[in-house]
């Protein structure tokens, strides 16, 4: 199994959004690693409102996110009660990929979810409140860094951009993104739990989402939501054998509407949500109170198909 270190992330209170996380490491790389079900829990928790209160919906309590979720009439915002985040080193020297953990702890269902990121990368504030969202009703996320340290910065002229994405090689992020599920899945077996993966996957990682399940050999995976994938190959709905949910804009000229179409056509159990008037990015990067609906309303739907697919399909256990 890879080899992973779990570095402990210091408190950093903000009132607004969390910056990078440049913290030195507080404890040494060769900490021995638990399984999921042992990482230990912070002592705050996450409570997921039943109504939305003002918009933009995230607040910060010291390394901890808190955000309002409309949740199932059956659900009780005190089912989620803790999250834990922590760092992980996954795999060992070159080949080694950091990665980001968050564990549900009282409502943890026993599944977990691979979130590939944007271009932004996996330390990204909005990325992270996402996983965040995830974790809190009941999965175990982990987000890599499919980028090894040198992600797009939104300060980088975007002339630059074509260049900056040349250099990150799609065979080293498809070999990144196996090393991942790989651990996640023999974490899961060390726990003695063998239900399949889920994936999620924004824009550039929607794309990768794609690839990664058309040659998904070893069958980590029950399901994937793809939101607006970015440089999709349709060729390759014929590969995989999972359904999967895609989500985009119909004003959003990187994820065109007829390749998602064909994606939906041809993925067999997939279906396709479409947002009119939504453009990129919409679904965890809202711009207004009315992309924020938007972004809720998916988030439900995304939720949704995951339990339906993840924890009530008997095939996957």
């Amino acid at each position: 199994m890879a080899a992973a270190s779990a570095i402990p992330l210091p408190f950093s209170p903000r009132t607004a959004l969390r910056q990078r996380l440049d913290a030195p490491a507080v404890a040494s790389p060769d900490r021995p690693v638990h399984p999921l079900s042992k990482y230990p829990s912070p002592s705050r928790k996450c409570r997921l409102y039943g109504h939305r209160i003002v918009y933009p919906r995230r607040n910060v309590v010291g390394r901890e996110m808190i955000s309002q979720v409309k949740l199932k009439d059956d659900v009780d915002d005190e089912t989620c009660e803790l999250v834990n985040g922590v760092e992980l080193i996954i795999g060992e020297d070159e080949d080694s990929v950091h990665a980001y953990l968050l564990k549900a702890v009282k409502n943890n269902n026993g599944t977990g979810v691979l979130l590939l990121s944007d271009v932004m990368g996996f330390e990204d504030p909005l990325t992270r409140d996402f996983a965040y969202r995830v974790a809190c009703i009941g999965y175990n996320v982990l987000i890599p860094d499919l980028f090894r340290g040198n992600p797009w910065k939104k300060d980088q002229p975007i002339t630059d951009f074509q260049h900056w994405l040349s250099r990150q090689s799609p065979k080293r992020v498809a070999k990144d993104i196996s090393l991942s599920a790989k651990w996640m899945t023999d974490e899961f077996v060390a726990a003695g739990i063998s239900k399949k993966l889920g994936i999620i996957g924004f824009c550039f990682g929607g794309g990768h989402l794609v690839e990664t399940l058309a040659r998904d050999e070893q069958a980590y995976f029950g399901t994937g939501v793809c939101f607006y994938g970015t440089n999709i190959n349709p060729s390759l709905s014929s590969s995989i054998k999972v359904p999967v949910l895609f989500i985009c804009g119909d004003n959003d000229p990187l994820c065109p509407i007829s390749s998602q179409q064909e994606m939906e056509k041809n993925t067999r159990g997939s279906k396709l949500k479409i947002y009119s008037g939504r453009g990129h990015g919409f679904a965890h990067r809202p711009n207004s109170e009315e992309e924020d609906e938007d972004a809720e309303a998916a988030f439900a739907i995304m939720r949704n198909w995951l339990h339906d697919n993840l924890l009530v399909r008997k095939d996957h256990s």
